[in-house]
C-alpha cells in the first residue's frame, strides 16, 4: 500500500518548502544537498513501505504520550554523529503519513531527550 507523505504545520512545512525551493534555485549548501537527497530517498521508502528496513520505523512511546497518537521514527542516516532521524505519525487522512519534525537523534538516555523534540501539527483534512 503506498501511502501519501504530507509535511506538518506550521515547521516542516515551511521547512520543506524552503529547502525545495533553495535546491530549485541551486543555493545548497554542499551539506544541505547531500541531507536533501537523503531526506528524498527517506520519504520515497516511507511512503512506499514505512516498514522498508534501512528506515529501522519504530514508534517513541515518550513523544507518543506527549502528542496524544502514535509517533514513529524512521532512519534519516545512520552511524554518524548525530545521525539524523524524522519523526512521523500516520494521518489525519486514510493512506497519509505527515512528517512532524527531522532531527538529530535525541540523546534518550539523558534527561529529557525526547522532550526536546519540537513536533509540527497534523495538518487539517
Amino acid at each position: 500500500m503506498a501511502f501519501t507523505v504530507r509535511m506538518g504545520v506550521p515547521g516542516m512545512e515551511a521547512y520543506w518548502q524552503d529547502l525545495c525551493a533553495r535546491e530549485e534555485q541551486g543555493k545548497l549548501d554542499k551539506g544541505e544537498l547531500k541531507t536533501f537527497k537523503k531526506l528524498l530517498r527517506a520519504l520515497n521508502h516511507l511512503s512506499l513501505d514505512p516498514r522498508y528496513p534501512s528506515l529501522n520505523s519504530h514508534e517513541i512511546e515518550p513523544l507518543s504520550k506527549i502528542a496524544g497518537f502514535k509517533v514513529w521514527q524512521s532512519y534519516l542516516e545512520n552511524k554518524t554523529p548525530a545521525a539524523g532521524r524524522i519523526f512521523w505519525a500516520y494521518g489525519p487522512g486514510k493512506s497519509e503519513i505527515t512528517i512532524l519534525a527531522i532531527e538529530p537523534h535525541p540523546e534518550d538516555r539523558k534527561k529529557a531527550g525526547y522532550a526536546k523534540v519540537r513536533l509540527s501539527d497534523l495538518p487539517p483534512l
